[in-house]
């Protein structure tokens, strides 16, 4: 039987392909920018800006991330079954002991951040401290170590920097499209140019916001069976995403640029069936319903 077991490995080969897109994208946004505009130099400059901009997140990322879920730190003292659990999990994984954080908000969910093991975060909201037992709550954070020791982090904030880039160039170039003037001396084929960079300029955005999606998702599944492995316990997160699921209320304070690092959708979803069904084709998460089938079928 195919499940999420068998595809861990396939899973990573696909999120290094769509990470190299990625980057592909941003070139080739600045390759039509710079001809546009007939200076090669721009192309140069989208290539530093770009690797500036990743360096930068890479380093301050948990600070960033932090601040805007509005996490706060956690002690042994305050929150000990939470930070002892944790710590038992990471010995098991053989990984370094996370900073703890909690963030205040009755909608149950985590994320887990950091530039590296040895710089990684886990915070939990106080709501899913209050609906979980010790076993579920033993999945959510084996899940979110999975994210550590997978990498996940570095991906995930790469991903939403370069989408903010592409984003916000394109926005740039096509308002200086629509609103600028050039020479009048511009043949037939500099108006074909025009309107290709354009275009592109139009869905880069949009494509890139489709990687960054499907990266998230496939990381979610990957993270999902490696905490299960971890805790040899499938039930408990699956539990776990059964009671997130089903309180499907929004956070207080969310930010889109880290939805995707959260356990679960941090918008909640009332939906109905098929609005779901239509709406999880641009959603950060995959369904609580897949991954809790891929988990114990």
């Amino acid at each position: 039987m195919v499940n999420i077991y068998n595809n861990v490995s396939k899973n990573v080969t696909k999120t290094w392909f769509l990470m190299t897109l990625f980057f592909v994208l941003v070139i080739m946004l600045g390759y039509f920018v710079s001809i546009y505009y007939g200076n090669p130099n721009i192309l140069y400059l989208f290539v530093v800006f770009t690797i500036g901009m990743n360096i930068t997140s890479y380093w301050f990322s948990d600070r960033i991330v932090l601040t805007l879920a509005g996490a706060k730190p956690a002690s042994r003292e305050e929150y000990f079954d939470l930070y002892t659990t944790l710590e038992n999990l990471s010995i098991t994984a053989g990984l370094p002991m996370p900073k703890v954080y909690v963030v205040t908000d009755p909608a149950p969910n985590a994320f887990a951040t950091g530039r590296d093991a040895k710089h990684a975060v886990v915070a939990v909201t106080t709501g899913l401290l209050a609906i979980l037992n010790k076993t579920e709550l033993e999945g959510v954070l084996a899940h979110e170590l999975s994210h550590i020791g997978n990498r996940d982090m570095l991906f995930s904030t790469v991903a939403v920097v370069l989408v903010g880039l592409v984003s916000i160039i394109s926005d740039m170039f096509t308002r200086s499209l629509i609103w600028g003037h050039r020479d009048s001396s511009d043949n037939k084929s500099g108006n074909i140019l025009m309107i290709v960079g354009l275009v592109f300029a139009i869905l880069a955005p949009f494509f890139a916001l489709l990687i960054q999606l499907a990266i998230s998702r496939k990381r979610e599944y990957l993270a999902d069976a490696s905490g299960a492995l971890l805790t040899r316990y499938p039930e408990g997160l699956a539990g776990a995403l059964k009671k997130i699921g089903e309180f499907a209320q929004p956070m207080h304070r969310q930010s889109s640029a880290i939805a995707h690092l959260y356990l679960a959708d941090p918008k909640g979803d009332k939906r109905s069936k098929i609005a779901k069904k239509i709406g999880s084709l641009f959603a950060t998460h995959p369904p609580m319903e897949e991954r809790i089938k891929a988990l114990i079928g």
